[in-house]
């Protein structure tokens, strides 16, 4: 097979049906950024509507906003705008709080209804690889409960066999954190559903990537988070799905005054609404969910089919010129070789990964590193081109080949990797 160039990738951008969308964000010049799945880059239009609604809906309008801008319902409406992206139906979403506490709501309200329904089942299936909040937060509910509530970790194709009438809760991530891995999320929850347990999804490596079907997939519970591929900013709001089937049921424990069914007539009693809104607790972060909507609109306006497909090609596209450049430096590929298997990163492994992918940031190409040896390189099809790939690969080869990872200041171990 004759060596991939410059020149082809540059010939896949000018094909690329996504190419336009680039221009909605401000990325940094001599900079590949390589790490959507982490955080998204910044939409161009995200600074003015933090002008717009600090300075003018905050600073001139000051509490009338909450009428007049309508914060109020924020949660709610962001939610149906991003309801599309995964399968769900308005009214099926919120976007508020953290994954960590969004997990802790529905995890609650799912081992609730079930307590009600099969108070002998105990048992909560997670993958025991997830990304470690997921499996944290289940460990704190499962002590505070205090009533043999037990975890039960299993990995990929482990997961089908574990689920029995024993299972309360399936807990899993659609993508894996680390090598990106898919999980079958349609076949799992048939099973879930087959054995009388609940399914809850965590959609943080797959929303905005890739096309998600929670109702098509019969599923019960979801959450994810907005900063990554749907560009919301740092630490933006995450989202809870809860199917129709469930509002009203199935209620979540942190009953704050934003969940009541009739917030401002501030009884002394709680009351939960009968809806999505029941997911809610607190007074919402109004700013952090105004940046939110900036990315959302990016989102939806994209065909979701293409958004996939292309970082499906860009995947491929480094691992075929990491193999052809960089095939004698020891690098393993962690990822599915199959694109259909794989979400919209690859991770690599390397036994000095940290300081290669120090030096990598150091040349302008940003990915990320996870513990012990996982160097990752997603690829948010809505701004990441074909040569920025082609680029990228060149620049780790030149580290490589003149050992510039190895520099001491590559070597020192950040907060963040």
């Amino acid at each position: 097979m004759t060596q991939l160039t410059r020149q082809d990738c540059e010939r896949l951008d000018q094909d690329d049906a996504l190419a336009a969308v680039r221009q909605e964000f401000d990325l940094p010049e001599n900079t590949i950024y390589l790490n959507g799945n982490s955080l998204g880059a910044m939409p161009k239009k995200a600074l003015d509507q933090a002008r717009q609604t600090v300075i003018n809906e905050w600073g001139q309008d000051l509490i009338k906003s909450w009428n007049l801008h309508d914060w109020f319902s924020l949660p709610q409406r962001l939610g149906d705008q991003l309801a599309p992206l995964i399968g769900a139906d308005a009214g099926e979403v919120v976007v508020t709080d953290s994954t960590g506490i969004n997990l802790f709501k529905v995890l609650s309200a799912a081992l609730m209804s079930q307590q009600q329904a099969h108070p002998q089942r105990k048992k909560i299936v997670m993958e025991g690889s997830n990304f470690p909040t997921d499996n944290y937060t289940a460990q704190g509910l499962i002590k505070l409960l205090g009533d043999q509530h037990e975890i039960v970790f299993a990995e990929g194709e482990e997961i089908v066999e574990v689920i029995d009438d024993s299972v309360a809760v399936v807990c899993l991530t659609q993508v894996h954190y680390k090598t990106g891995r898919i999980l079958d999320m349609q076949a799992i929850t048939e099973k879930t559903h087959a054995c009388g347990a609940l399914s809850i999804w965590d959609l943080c490596h797959s929303a905005g990537a890739m096309p998600v079907e929670l109702n098509a997939c019969r599923v019960d519970f979801a959450v994810g988070c907005t900063y990554k591929y749907l560009n919301g900013g740092p630490g933006s709001p995450a989202f809870i799905f809860t199917a129709k089937r469930h509002q009203g049921k199935a209620l979540q424990p942190l009953t704050g005054w934003w969940g009541h069914a009739a917030p401002f007539a501030f009884e002394r009693d709680y009351t939960p609404a009968d809806n999505i809104s029941q997911m809610l607790s607190g007074t919402q972060p109004i700013v952090s969910l105004a940046m939110t909507a900036v990315g959302l609109d990016i989102s939806v306006r994209a065909d979701m089919q293409l958004v996939r497909q292309k970082s499906q090609q860009l995947g491929d596209l480094f691992i075929r010129l990491l193999a052809e450049r960089c095939g004698d430096c020891q690098f393993r590929v962690v990822s599915p070789l199959d694109a259909a298997q794989r979400g919209s990163q690859v991770a690599i492994a390397h036994e000095h990964g940290y300081a290669i992918m120090q030096a990598m940031i150091a040349r302008g190409v940003i990915g990320d590193f996870r513990a012990p040896d996982i160097l990752r390189v997603g690829f948010s099809a809505l701004y990441v081109s074909y040569t920025d790939v082609y680029d990228a690969v060149d620049i780790l080869r030149d580290i490589m080949d003149n050992d510039i990872w190895q520099q001491p200041e590559y070597n020192r171990r950040h907060a963040v990797t």
